[in-house]
């Protein structure tokens, strides 16, 4: 409960300060930024664990859920 309060937190000081982004990242780079294969993204995605969206056959994921999906 205390990351997603210092996770609202965050978000509302950079939608004051104009930082705010909703970044989408592709399973390649998402995979660069965890150090974890694809194929560990996939199953994270099939149990539920990290939220994406599927456009025109490319998984796309926010780059907030993929943080948050790192510190759970």
């Amino acid at each position: 409960m205390e990351f997603k309060i210092l996770d609202q937190l965050d978000r509302i000081e950079k939608l004051i300060t104009g930082k705010y982004t909703n970044k989408y990242l592709d399973i390649h780079q998402v995979s660069d930024l965890t150090s974890v294969s694809a194929s560990t993204i996939r199953r994270a995605i099939k149990r539920g664990e990290l939220k994406c969206i599927n456009k025109l056959g490319k998984l796309l994921f926010l780059e907030k859920d993929v943080r948050n999906w790192l510190s759970d």
